[in-house]
């Protein structure tokens, strides 16, 4: 088992520690930082070692020809994360049963849901038709998603091990029901670093609504460096990322004093180095300064959308108020996608009792609103890909953190249900128009092969070349890793 250790990994894929016959001292890369004083300093020893031989042995992984373990199909991935709980029987899990037992009390085994008791058997209110060549069911909330079912490989009997939303955030996010473990963002971003200098490795876009559940712990690091966490960028927002640059109203902040801060701050780090020699958080720093130094000139021209042609505008939606924000959202993803952001995860619904797919209330009419935000930007950004060649080597997943039941909450309403749901993948390695898995009759619970986040965790590593038992992180004497002691490649989706 190969065992990411702390003391040999670095922000990027490329470790300066080294030997090399360019005369290089093999210094690690805080020593290199602290020597040179600043964090401006830092970023010249970058350029100057990246175009040096010291980086030769990592030359095939800088651009995952070869992956970590094995041959990488996928170089990037954009995850698009439904938050509230899909209900899977009104979107893709299309199911007869219910229109035939509709209005019945029937005995499901199920004594008692997440909020509440079971009603009767509920048939969905929209109607499913099928599409593509493939003949996939999809109901009338999603007709742009129905035309791109040929592009889609369908996980129909995904699972969760809870039905409370916290908990089952954490675990499709983390792969594990408490806080305090490393997202799979962190982890890509620790196991195979960064694309570019220029931009974030690992890149979160809110709704900008709100936070989802577990707020920024869904995106976190965890155990892992910090440096590796999600960096939130808020596209809607006049300052999509905080901090990046001083406030325009700080005139007093000019050129010089910026050098003098800098270096003042280089010998505080020092200092702090020398006294806390295991602390990743000084380097996480250092890390966020280089970075934001570049990002002040990459960033802007990355998050600038009017260079997009009206067209483009138009297919994400940004012409209409009902999918605006998450049609921005998504041309953004693919922007910082086309600059060399390794993972974007795009989230759809604010943590909390509205605005979001948690629809308890009246399915009719509390999820064709939601479903309509995300609907036509979601094909646009598969359809944009594909165009530009970028479905080549990019993934896309579509994922939310548990289902809905069968019976009604209320008079139409659906409570949570961790039995069964649908995600589904598009693009690099993926073997389109397919389906794993089934529901039972009443899509209440997995029948066939059933996948859980593990299972989901594993595919997307592998697909990045990763071998998910083998990207492990030494915590606490246990070598931790995304998929704990679970998991499985889901092979019967890949091409």
């Amino acid at each position: 088992m190969v065992a990411r250790k702390r003391t040999t990994r670095c922000l990027s894929p490329i470790d300066i520690r080294h030997s090399s016959s360019c005369g290089i001292p093999c210094l690690s890369r805080r020593d290199a930082l602290v020597r040179l004083g600043s964090g401006f300093g830092g970023i010249a020893l970058a350029d100057l070692l990246r175009h040096s031989n010291a980086f030769a042995a990592d030359a095939a992984n800088a651009n995952l020809n070869g992956g970590l373990h094995h041959r990488a199909k996928v170089k990037r991935v954009v995850q698009l994360f439904m938050n509230g709980g899909v209900s899977q029987m009104d979107t893709f899990d299309y199911k007869p049963e219910l229109e035939k037992r509709h209005g019945e009390q029937v005995d499901l085994g199920v004594k008692a849901a997440a909020t509440s008791l079971p009603g009767a058997v509920m048939q969905s209110p929209f109607p499913f038709k099928q599409y593509g060549e493939c003949g996939r069911w999809v109901s009338d909330v999603l007709p742009h998603m129905a035309g791109i079912v040929d592009e889609v490989a369908f996980l129909m009997a995904m699972a969760s091990k809870t039905n409370v939303h916290g908990p089952a955030s954490y675990l499709q996010n983390t792969g594990f029901l408490l806080p305090g473990f490393p997202s799979m963002g962190a982890w890509i971003s620790y196991g195979l670093g960064n694309l570019t200098d220029n931009l974030p490795t690992f890149v979160v876009l809110p709704d900008p609504r709100g936070l989802p559940y577990n707020n920024l712990e869904n995106f976190g690091t965890g155990f892992l460096p910090r440096q590796h966490q999600g960096t939130v960028v808020r596209p809607t927002s006049p300052t999509p990322i905080h901090d990046i640059a001083p406030p325009a109203f700080a005139k007093e902040i000019t050129t010089a004093s910026e050098a003098d801060g800098l270096k003042l701050l280089g010998s505080i780090n020092a200092r702090h180095a020398e006294r806390h020699p295991g602390d990743s958080r000084l380097e996480a720093r250092i890390a966020s300064y280089e970075l934001a130094a570049k990002m002040q000139l990459a960033a802007p021209e990355a998050l600038d959308l009017s260079k997009e042609s009206e067209a483009t505008h138009t297919a994400y939606g940004l012409d209409e108020k009902e999918t605006a924000d998450f049609g921005r959202n998504c041309l953004t993803a693919r922007r910082l996608l086309e600059r060399g952001v390794r993972f974007v995860q795009v989230w759809s619904g604010a943590g909390g009792p509205k605005d979001n797919w948690d629809n308890h209330s009246d399915i009719h009419t509390e999820l064709p609103t939601i479903a309509r935000s995300v609907d036509r930007p979601t094909a646009a950004l598969v359809h944009d890909l594909k165009s530009r060649g970028m479905l080549e080597d990019t993934l896309v997943v579509w994922t939310t953190e548990f289902g809905r039941m069968p019976f009604t909450q209320g008079a139409t309403g659906r409570d949570h249900n961790g039995g069964t749901f649908v995600t589904w993948l598009a693009g690099a390695g993926i073997k389109p128009g397919v389906a794993y898995g089934q529901s039972d009759d009443f899509s209440l619970q997995a029948a066939d092969g059933k996948t859980e986040c593990y299972d989901l965790h594993a595919t997307i590593l592998h697909l990045l070349g990763v071998d998910h038992t083998r990207l492990t992180y030494r915590h606490d004497g246990i070598d931790r890793r995304l998929t704990d002691v679970h998991g499985h490649v889901v092979r019967e989706i890949l091409a």
